[in-house]
């Protein structure tokens, strides 16, 4: 029987972040804390989405960037590139849900690679739109993966979701 590989493939806003209807600072995003929790409970490598530009500091001016980003369809240059894709099976796609999908730089990670064959299972952190657009998204960008279902995290609660994650993961 193969040896299945998995890896942890995200994207996360440290700094100002909207949380329970506040701007809140936060040292380490929503997305990341998710991502490090399913690698505590699955062993998958990890691997951080970020781009070569950073975002403004303040929240408000981000949420103008990435919508300005979205209309043009952006593709932001990432500042890593994985050189063994082709080791991985499963690949945990982890984001939060700005403007109903993915940061545009999510797109950019999918554009990179052949995703054929291998299976991708999202998660996102948001603070009342849960996966939005972002699974159907995944299915048209990379057409030849096997796309599961996805979770659905609201930012305030990402500390507390151990077992909402181990219960996801079991499926």
């Amino acid at each position: 029987m193969a040896i299945t590989k998995s890896l942890i493939a995200y994207y996360s806003r440290k700094g100002q972040n909207y949380v329970g209807g506040n701007i809140v600072n936060l040292p380490v995003g929503n997305t990341e804390v998710v991502a490090k929790k399913i690698q505590a409970m699955t062993g998958s490598d990890l691997f951080e989405i970020d781009t070569v530009e950073a975002y403004p500091k303040d929240y408000t001016e981000t949420t103008n960037v990435a919508m300005d980003e979205k209309r043009k369809n952006a593709r932001p240059a990432l500042t890593a590139t994985l050189d063994n894709m082709d080791s991985y099976d499963v690949i945990y796609l982890g984001y939060p849900n700005w403007w109903g999908t993915f940061p545009m730089a999510v797109y950019t990670f999918l554009e990179s690679y052949d995703f054929t064959g291998k299976t991708i299972i999202p998660f996102c952190t948001h603070e009342g739109s849960g996966l939005g657009s972002s699974e159907r998204d995944i299915k048209k960008y990379c057409p030849n993966a096997s796309v599961k279902s996805g979770i659905a995290i609201r930012g305030g609660s990402v500390k507390n979701a151990d077992t909402l994650l181990k219960n996801w993961i079991g499926e």
